[in-house]
């Protein structure tokens, strides 16, 4: 149990400060060398309620709240009920979700190669032909993402307004 500050002893595991020595993978932890296996993995549990840890904690780790809100555990209820009554409701959502993810996945990727020529442009930008073309494709990508998530279907808002299934309160 931790609070949300890491003990700095750990910051090699964290980094997965690795180094080989006669044919041996080893991690220095304090003042010795230690041999590290490839499949080990740490877990560290805080009974803090909502942690905050600093960005250069939060880049090293995975974080994964377990606490469970009531919100949360009536969308999951709720998820539930759908899926057996409405199966056709609840695959629609999945794709949506599916849908979703795969268009932000392409934005972020088109970011990134818009950063990657900006970094890489020499000279005036205006007259990087290649990046004027992936800042017009990204724009139009963007509008039409934007344009389907407007117009595309809503059914976690349907199976959220269907009165038989939420609580009252």
């Amino acid at each position: 149990d931790v609070g949300e500050a890491l003990d700095p002893a750990l910051e090699p595991v964290l980094q997965k400060a690795v180094f080989k020595q006669g044919g041996r993978s080893l991690i220095r932890l304090g003042d010795s060398d230690v041999d590290y296996d490839p499949n080990f993995k740490l877990f560290i549990t805080t009974k803090v309620a909502n942690p905050h840890y600093l960005p250069e904690v939060c880049i090293k780790v995975t974080i994964i709240n377990f606490t469970v809100t009531m919100k949360g555990l009536e969308d999951q209820l709720l998820g539930e009920v759908v899926r057996q009554e409405r199966p056709d409701l609840e695959e629609q959502r999945d794709r949506l979700v599916v849908s979703i993810s795969a268009d932000k996945k392409q934005l972020q990727e088109l970011e990134d190669k818009i950063l990657k020529l900006l970094k890489e442009s020499q000279g005036n930008i205006l007259d990087d032909e290649q990046l004027i073309n992936t800042l017009n494709h990204s724009k139009l990508t963007s509008s039409v993402i934007a344009a389907s998530g407007r117009r595309g279907p809503q059914p976690h808002h349907q199976r959220g307004t269907s009165g038989k299934h939420r609580a009252a309160g």
